[in-house]
Formats: structure tokens, C-alpha cells, sequence
């Protein structure tokens, strides 16, 4: 539990990002990293499983039943937002559910434009953002 409850500081990403870098420099003999990092990685697959179960997937279903759209939208707003649900614990705050809806509802109009699309077509559009912006 020490191991893992550590991963999520900040000293340990870094240090990760670091390897991550050495690593990248070794295989392109190059000084920057075309790599996405980690943190960037993390995030496009959180992403990718909550847009599985918004989809209605096999597995993702049970959490894709419970995922509600918003009460009410702005006018730059999307149709596809999704309501982040009220916890009363911090537990419930740093769910993964509750965490990537944040991401979710960051993500330009675009990516979810043409929604019924296959998860890798949808990936790669995740990925050019998150790796573009800093979501």
C-alpha cells in the first residue's frame, strides 16, 4: 500500500519522467523526448476506458449505466459532458470516475464529434490533444 499510495506524489513522477527521458535519449540519440510521458499516457487511457463506457462496452457497462449528463449546459458547452457525481468522502472525489470526467469535460468539441467511432479511431484523437494541451 506504501508503494502505491507514493505513486501518485509528484517526487515519484518526476523521477519516472526522468527514466522516461534517459530512455527516450538513448533510442533517438536525441536531447528531447518525442514520448508521451507518463502522466500524458495515464490520462489518454483513463479517457479511453470512460469513453468505453459511455459507449455501452461489454465490460464498461455497469459504470456507463450510472454516468449522468449535466443538469445544464452553456452555450460553448458540448452535448456529450458528462455530471461529475456529488461524493461525500474524499475517497469518492479521487475515484477514477470522478478524475476522468474532469479530463472528459476539458476535451474540445472535435474529438467527440463523430461519437459512435471505433476506440482506437477515438484514441489517437485523445492523444493529439492531451499531448498538444495540458489537460
Amino acid at each position: 500500500m506504501g508503494l502505491l499510495a507514493g505513486i501518485h506524489t509528484g517526487k515519484v513522477m518526476q523521477t519516472l519522467d526522468h527514466v522516461l527521458k534517459k530512455a527516450a535519449k538513448f533510442v533517438n540519440h536525441a536531447n528531447h523526448s518525442v514520448w508521451e510521458t507518463l502522466a500524458q499516457r495515464r490520462n489518454v487511457t483513463r479517457v479511453c476506458s470512460l469513453f468505453k463506457a459511455y459507449s455501452g462496452k461489454r465490460t464498461w457497462k455497469a459504470v456507463g449505466n450510472r454516468l449522468q449528463g449535466p443538469w445544464y449546459l452553456s452555450s460553448d458547452d458540448r452535448d456529450r459532458k458528462i455530471m461529475a457525481r456529488k461524493q461525500r468522502k474524499d475517497i469518492g472525489k479521487y475515484s477514477f470516475v470522478n478524475r476522468t470526467i474532469k479530463i472528459w469535460n476539458q476535451l474540445p468539441a472535435e474529438v467527440l464529434a463523430t461519437f459512435p467511432s471505433r476506440s482506437h479511431i477515438f484514441k489517437n484523437r485523445v492523444s493529439r490533444v492531451i499531448r498538444s494541451e495540458v489537460i
